[in-house]
């Protein structure tokens, strides 16, 4: 049985209940750097905040000599190899270092204050960077939430599950210097503005939107998929206008052009040309030959690691369903977002896409199919939308609070040494999230508490 009922925002107990929850979470986070991706980004940061320029053979020559950046074909790949211009290679983007400056700022100052070393990558530097992704990462999640309102659903039962019940958890206080907690945060931003903006496209709003697109390109290049979305939106309202907005269009892409600047300054000086390394095109195959792997495959698949997204996307789905009736209201009535729901649907099928398209889709040794954290709104949003009208509603609640146990299970056994971290034996890992963890529960608590490095030296994680 469907019933659509009619739901208010957040009421303000909630946003405290969610602010709070997010203050308590804080000894959560793991403020270190223990993997390639992570010293790509966080070279970006040092080296355009102390050496006023994109070379980074100085930090990542620091990390390799303190054991940090030992994985397989580090030396190889990032102090040996060199660009055009004669640079070592740095396979990330400038968008998480212009998101990270302030809190490393902040970092700087209580270096000064506590005597640590004024050189970028002593403790508070590092600590500012993890806890900055942590703060951005639950911002992506208000954001979901305001988006969902946005659409006439009380987000925060979806902003609970996805914060939980996806890969979002382990990339926002297990391993926060990753991308991924940002890339939520500039995609949750762009969708919020272009819900905000949609009522009447007016030029500021595109410039608004081009903008919020251009940094959520430069976190994670393949963020620039999300932009298919408003543009689909846009077409259908000028078309059903029966009017052509081509200045706002031009605004839009001149106000992105802009933005992205500092991407492409740093493309050049790095790469020699406005664009990533040669070597990222050549990971890529167009015609996504992984596409169904990258959902599937019982080791690597996504609805595998995250059950939680197959109902997200049900939600979705079931958005697209005309009420009882058959009758849709129009535009801008309870179910007359079609074109919305239609964008978020498109969000995700290009997502899976570009990351079935990738010759490393299993990223093999990290966390779940951490490429698509970037569907955070899209999660929440949908989560939000099945809770609304899916009924038995206590059934429906009971699966997503199973699903995000399973994620908090298998982070807790990737943190643990539990599972084999090349590749997910959903069996083994059933076993131990139901059997095992609860047996041992008391005792990880209690070194996670007072002895967390104990993780590190037993299980040090190559990627």
């Amino acid at each position: 049985m469907i019933a659509r009922p009619t739901d208010a925002g957040p009421s303000r107990r909630q946003w405290v209940f969610l602010v709070c929850l997010f203050l308590l979470s804080l000894p959560a986070v793991t403020p270190r750097i223990y993997s390639s991706d992570e010293i790509q980004y966080f070279a970006y940061l040092r080296s355009m905040w102390f050496d006023r320029d994109v070379s980074f053979e100085n930090e990542y020559l620091y990390f390799y000599e303190r054991g940090v950046g030992r994985s397989d074909g580090f030396h190889e790949t990032f102090l040996e190899r060199t660009t055009e211009t004669g640079r070592r290679l740095n396979f990330g983007t400038i968008g998480c270092a212009i998101l990270w400056t302030p809190f490393y700022a902040a970092g700087h100052a209580a270096a000064v204050i506590s005597g640590a070393p004024q050189d970028g990558y002593s403790k508070p530097y590092v600590a500012a960077v993890a806890y900055g992704s942590a703060v951005y990462g639950f911002l992506a999640l208000v954001l979901a939430i305001r988006c969902a309102s946005q659409l006439g659903r009380n987000g925060v039962g979806g902003g609970l599950a996805v914060w939980f019940g996806t890969p979002l958890l382990f990339y926002m206080y297990v391993a926060p210097p990753f991308s991924h907690a940002c890339s939520a945060f500039t995609v949750a931003l762009f969708t919020y503005v272009w819900l905000r903006v949609r009522g009447d496209w007016s030029a500021t709003g595109l410039a608004a939107l081009g903008a919020a697109g251009a940094l959520m390109a430069m976190t994670r290049e393949q963020d620039v998929f999300f932009i298919a979305a408003p543009a689909l939106d846009w077409v259908v309202s000028q078309v059903r206008g029966s009017r052509l907005g081509v200045r706002g269009v031009l605004v839009a892409a001149g106000c992105f052009i802009g933005a992205y600047t500092p991407q492409l300054v740093a493309y050049k000086i790095l790469n020699g040309h406005f664009g990533p390394h040669a070597s990222v095109a050549n990971k890529m195959k167009w015609y996504a030959p992984h596409a169904l792997e990258v959902l599937f495959s019982p080791e690597h698949g996504y609805f595998v690691w995250t059950p939680l997204a197959v109902l997200a996307i049900a939600g979705v789905i079931g958005e697209l369903v005309p009420p009882k009736g058959g009758i849709v209201p129009p535009e801008g009535g309870r179910y007359g977002n079609r074109p919305v729901w239609i964008g978020l649907l498109l969000m995700t099928v290009l997502q899976i896409y570009i990351s079935g398209s990738v010759d490393s889709w299993t990223v093999a040794g990290g966390f779940g199919q951490r490429r698509f954290v970037a569907l955070t709104t899209v999660l929440v949003i949908g989560t939000s939308a099945l809770l609304s009208y899916a009924r038995p509603r206590k059934l429906w609640i009971a699966a997503i609070a199973l699903c995000a146990y399973w994620n908090v299970a298998l982070t807790a056994e990737f943190a643990t040494g539990l599972m084999d971290r090349q590749q997910l034996d959903p069996a083994a890992n059933a076993y131990a999230a139901f059997v095992t963890l609860p047996r041992m529960a008391p005792g990880l608590a209690y070194r996670y508490l007072f002895d967390r490095q104990s993780f590190y030296r037993a299980h040090p994680v190559s990627r």
